[in-house]
């Protein structure tokens, strides 16, 4: 098998896997999209919506077919960073401290609610995201690769919650807004769940190892950005920066490291639609999700109902491709 036939046969096996999964959701196919452009670029994803929509669903369907564990961390006020990273524990039996690994230790981390988790724990967490490693009673412990954290919060609740600081933020590779389902998702939804309550567990038809994901990455990390698809990207996190298009809307400006996150997904997106370059329209389409989150409105522009999503979305009707 040539080279070309490598790349395509390991593609196939990705998109058969997102099939797989989107199959078992309603109406989601972007979300299983944006998490695969995740995984496949070494990010982290922040989902946010309103409870019930299958936001967990749709993390624990993806992480059973992949290699490696998962574990999920509901977030709640009193949780500490132990419970995040793990604690020393004493056996009688050999008269010493052993290290006994949290759920952070897993390939893929849902980490759900997490704006309800203490500060600390937040901090805890920022370190494992950034660094891919934790630091337990002075000791600093590597993560195992690849590492993703999905993490979900309910935008309508704030008793209770501790926002996420800016530089926690600024960590997540995509922040997804999902929204409730319309009457015929609604319906669909209502026939999935009986038709598996009346059935088996269904077997996982797709599966992608260790090798196939080593392949995915490495064809992901082949797809080209022309220069001028480069310089798209460069003017549009420029528009956040002063003297840009944004100028007095924007207290706090989209830093490199969204640059460097829009372009890794655009190179993502464009292999999962089999091509080995990058379009106009993969930014246009990844760039909310990629930048919005990484900077903050002006007192100004939230009080003209101009949240984050609205300014990026009006930097993209300003500055053409070309």
């Amino acid at each position: 098998m040539d080279g070309h036939s490598e790349v395509d046969a390991t593609r196939a096996g990705v998109l058969a896997l997102a099939q797989d999964v989107a199959a078992g959701l309603i109406g989601h196919d972007s979300l299983v999209e944006r998490l695969l452009i995740a995984y496949l670029t070494g990010g982290h994803v922040l989902l946010e919506g309103p409870p019930g929509i299958a936001k967990t669903r749709a993390v624990k369907q993806l992480a059973a077919r992949l290699p490696g564990g998962h574990a999920r961390i509901q977030c709640t006020p009193d949780l500490l960073p132990s419970d995040l990273t793990g604690s020393q524990v004493f056996r009688p039996e050999t008269g010493r401290f052993d290290f006994l690994p949290g759920p952070v230790f897993h390939n893929i981390v849902l980490v759900d609610e997490i704006n309800r988790a203490p500060p600390k724990v937040q901090s805890a967490l920022l370190e494992a995201m950034a660094e891919g490693q934790v630091t337990t009673g002075g000791v600093t412990r590597p993560l195992p690769d690849p590492f993703m954290v999905v993490a979900t919060q309910n935008p309508i609740e704030h008793e209770g919650t501790f926002p996420l600081p800016e530089a926690q933020m600024d960590r997540f590779l995509l922040h997804l807004r999902l929204d409730l389902p319309g009457a015929d998702h609604e319906r669909a939804i209502l026939d999935l769940v009986e038709a598996e309550g009346r059935a088996a567990p269904p077997t996982l038809r797709s599966r992608i190892d260790a090798a196939g994901l080593a392949e995915a990455r490495a064809g992901v990390a082949g797809v080209t950005l022309a220069p001028v698809l480069k310089d798209f990207i460069i003017r549009l996190v420029m528009a956040t920066r002063p003297g840009g298009v944004l100028a007095g809307a924007v207290d706090h400006a989209v830093s490199p490291r969204g640059t460097l996150a829009l372009a890794g997904a655009v190179r993502a997106r464009a292999w999962l639609r089999g091509r080995d370059h990058g379009l106009p329209e993969d930014v246009q389409a990844l760039a909310p999700d990629a930048l919005a989150h990484r900077l903050v409105p002006s007192w100004k522009a939230v009080g003209e109902g101009r949240d984050g999503r609205r300014l990026i979305a009006e930097a993209l009707e300003e500055i053409s491709p070309w």
